[in-house]
């Protein structure tokens, strides 16, 4: 098997063999390696190439942002790149995997000074042990000639298109240096793995065993055992980009890319709102647990993120949406009436929408106090009421009474009441919402 046969797994980085990043924003005017990971990545790009032209031509690509996201895996990255007219290429940069020999070399290399095993646990990797390992026969850093080339345009060495992989490559490692031991063929979880074993392995023998000791309880009574808990998070400006998936690595079955992409951007906003919520000052303990959404919200929330598939006649967001609503127990008119309310409202309001109840006691008289003071004598529309709906007679417009005593309008459109507004607390106030955006006259 040649070092560039390895299978290939999908996930992230905890002992699977593939990573893919989101595609990166142009460059313009800043350098594309900083660390010496990715100096040493392109000086073997830029010594090995044949064709000088080419590799300025990647760099020009990559500068500008034609390159897609980047698929990694032991011996090859992967992405597609696009010329200057759009077509997309396919463009793969290999590189030799060390061999198990080779790993055992590294980490008992590693294993000789304990400064270097903390800080490759801290996701550190130091220049020493990299020198050391060259010294040793183990080469994690390429030179001239390493990194082999494939394309679909044909070139038979470094196109512009391998090379503008090659460039945005730089910049991962600038960021990650553990993405070149991937690539060299050992995923981050199983190389920490082993060294927190041999870690392990080498206290066991080297620290005799103790007799002596400390009774739980006393130390349970001595307090202060755990140091303090740390500062609670920055809220970040904007939610978190989840990692792009329009790769050509394989699918694995009955998994749709789309539907994931949307699901974890949604996940991402949903969680800023819920630190958002957690770091508020009148926040109590168990504030980011307060939203907790039942199934058939959840697929409101997140086709709220969909609006563009609602009405759209194919393409993947209407394909989410679709899937959304037949979960659901939704037709898609349903669906996008449903998240109307949510967009006015949230849960609230698509209890509204969704759920009609009938007002009595308490609340019912509180309900027509309300609606008696809202308008003068002469001014008072005709409302009929079912429930918790009072339906403006010779109007397209509708009151609806919330359990928490606010008033949403709804007006009809196409036989169907849907959602108009945000709710009021006076019932004048949400209908004249609806009846200044296009109400028929009252009678």
């Amino acid at each position: 098997m040649s070092g560039y046969d390895n299978p290939v797994g999908q996930g992230g980085r905890d002992g699977v063999e593939e990573r893919t990043f989101a595609a990166l924003p142009p460059a313009a005017g800043t350098a594309f390696a900083r660390t010496r990971w990715g100096r040493a990545w392109l000086s073997a790009l830029e010594d090995g190439a044949l064709d000088r032209a080419q590799v300025k031509s990647g760099r020009r690509l990559a500068r500008a942002g034609a390159v897609g996201a980047v698929s990694v895996r032991p011996g090859r990255v992967t992405a597609v790149v696009r010329d200057r007219d759009g077509t997309a290429h396919r463009a793969d940069v290999l590189l030799e995997v060390l061999t198990d020999a080779q790993w055992d070399r590294f980490a008992e290399l590693a294993g000789e000074r304990s400064g270097h095993v903390a800080a490759l646990l801290d996701r550190e990797m130091p220049p020493h042990l990299v020198e050391d390992a060259e010294t040793a026969g183990v080469g994690l850093l390429p030179g001239p000639g390493d990194l082999e080339a494939e394309c679909d345009c044909g070139a038979w060495d470094h196109c512009g298109h391998t090379a503008a992989v090659c460039y945005q490559v730089a910049r991962l490692l600038d960021e990650d240096p553990f993405v070149l031991l991937l690539l060299r063929g050992r995923p981050e979880g199983v190389l920490l793995g082993d060294l927190q074993a041999r870690g392990v392995a080498a206290a066991v023998v080297c620290e005799p065993e103790r007799a002596d000791g400390v009774d739980a309880s006393e130390a349970y009574a001595a307090g202060d055992i755990l140091p303090p808990l740390p500062a609670p998070p920055g809220l970040p400006p904007e939610p978190g980009r989840p990692p792009s998936l329009d790769t050509e690595a394989p699918v694995p079955a009955g998994l749709d890319p789309a539907a994931l992409e949307i699901l974890a951007a949604r996940t991402a906003a949903e969680a800023r709102l819920m630190l958002a919520e957690a770091l508020r000052d009148d926040a109590g303990p168990d504030a980011a647990l307060a939203a907790r959404w039942t199934l058939s919200q959840d697929a409101v929330r997140l086709a709220a993120g969909l609006r563009c598939g609602l009405h759209a006649g194919d393409g993947p967001a209407a394909a989410v949406t679709d899937r959304l609503a037949a979960g659901s127990g939704r037709e898609r008119w349903q669906l996008a009436s449903a998240v109307r309310a949510w967009t006015y409202g949230g849960a609230a309001a698509l209890s509204v929408f969704e759920e009609e109840w009938a007002v009595e006691g308490e609340v019912l008289a509180r309900a027509r106090a309300a609606l008696d003071s809202a308008w003068e004598e002469d001014e008072r529309p005709v409302l009929r009421a079912r429930g918790n709906r009072w339906t403006a007679v010779g109007a397209a417009c509708q009151l609806r009474l919330g359990r928490d005593g606010r008033w949403w309008p709804y007006r009809e459109e196409e036989g169907r009441w849907t959602p108009a507004g945000e709710a009021a607390d006076d019932p004048a106030t949400a209908l004249a919402t609806v009846w200044a955006d296009g109400g028929e006259t009252l009678s």
